[in-house]
């Protein structure tokens, strides 16, 4: 079948995007889905920094391919041997499949799964198969999705069944940002009651840690960015307290303010400077966790004798070490109780033909999750 997608031909284009257009909105052939496999019909779709570092190339992958992974849909039609779906059903795309036989999936680990990796990787769906086609030349998916586009054909592993009351803009958000914000709180750290959280880095991603602190009943809530307008959503969120972290004098401040660091810290800016400086908040025994996604080559000096001597943790989170099919319709229920107020994310609604100028907009900082709506 023919679709209109959002192709990513060459990655490293200048900015601004909106003049270079690196995403270039195409006709391209859709095949309908193999064994497994599912075609999902696109409502809406947001925007990740994680597609942004695809854009410029601080993550390599396979060009041309078909960009876009956070997003949710109604089913449209299904391969053989898939028989737990119906047309109609509405869900939300998850950008790593998992195979659910290899060993981190038989640990209840999915984010690891090495299947998934492999061809999340390769740019192939789950199969090891490209659906995406132009000019009879295979387009590589991204993470399993390229939802930028007005249908999809994904692995059914790839996919998480919502309550159909749940707006699909809304619903989205759920796929990435929620999942690896909220999970990064309540599975990596597993924040307790009472704790002191602090969360550096304020885009979607950022946001939803501070959403997940609040869920877990931290008692202070530390939020640290670059700009005044996210330190204060942050507050309507439920952020304690802000610091910008410009101000040379920010770790100090904050380590005063939360006397000696706080118990957990959260890196989610994918940047070496937000990483040390995350580590440098951490108060002695407590846990440094980085979900943030900086350029592969970048390392980050920490102090071994710290890492004895105060006994500190540092962790890694991918996707919020979630089980998305048991963690997702959770977070959904939290928010339809009020209680995870994900809709006050979304800063714009676009149509896919905007998509290279709303990429300018949150490279700038200037958006937290704009959703592209079809």
């Amino acid at each position: 079948m023919k679709i209109k997608a959002a192709v990513l031909n060459k990655t490293g284009a200048e900015r601004p995007y909106a003049v270079s257009k690196p995403l270039s909105i195409e006709e391209v052939e859709l095949d309908l889905p193999g064994y497994g496999e599912v075609l999902v019909k696109i409502r809406a779709a947001g925007l990740c920094h994680s597609d942004l570092s695809t854009i410029n190339g601080v993550r390599p992958r396979p060009t041309p391919m078909a960009m876009g992974h956070e997003a949710s849909g109604t089913v449209e039609e299904l391969g053989p041997g898939v028989t737990d779906l119906k047309k109609g059903d509405h869900v939300v795309l998850t950008f790593v499949p998992s195979c659910g036989h290899c060993l981190p999936c038989a640990e209840g680990r999915p984010a690891l799964c090495e299947p998934g990796a492999a061809a999340n990787g390769a740019g192939t769906l789950l199969s090891g198969s490209r659906r995406l086609h132009r000019n009879g030349t295979d387009i590589h998916h991204h993470l399993g999705c390229s939802a930028f586009a007005e249908y999809a054909t994904v692995s059914r592993r790839s996919l998480v069944k919502v309550d159909p009351e749940l707006a699909f803009d809304e619903a989205a958000l759920f796929g990435c940002a929620v999942l690896t914000g909220v999970g990064a709180v309540l599975n990596t750290a597993k924040v307790s009651p009472g704790s002191t959280v602090a969360v550096v880095g304020l885009g979607g991603v950022g946001l939803c840690s501070i959403l997940g602190a609040v869920v877990a009943g931290a008692r202070k809530i530390v939020a640290v960015d670059l700009f005044d307008d996210k330190l204060e959503l942050a507050r309507s969120l439920g952020a304690t307290d802000t610091f910008n972290a410009s101000d040379p004098d920010c770790i100090t401040k904050l380590r005063e303010a939360t006397k000696g660091g706080v118990e957990y810290a959260f890196e989610l800016a994918g940047s070496v400077k937000a990483m040390e400086l995350a580590y440098k908040i951490t108060a002695r025994g407590g846990t440094t966790v980085t979900a943030g996604l900086p350029p592969a080559a970048d390392t980050i000096p920490i102090p071994q004798v710290n890492l004895v001597a105060e006994e500190r943790t540092v962790k890694g989170s991918y996707i919020g070490t979630c089980v998305p099919v048991r963690d997702l319709p959770r977070y959904v229920a939290l928010y339809q109780q009020g209680r995870l107020p994900v809709d006050k994310l979304v800063s714009g609604r676009l149509k896919l033909e905007g998509i290279n100028a709303a990429f300018d907009l949150l490279s700038e900082g200037k958006a937290v999750r704009q959703v592209i709506m079809f």
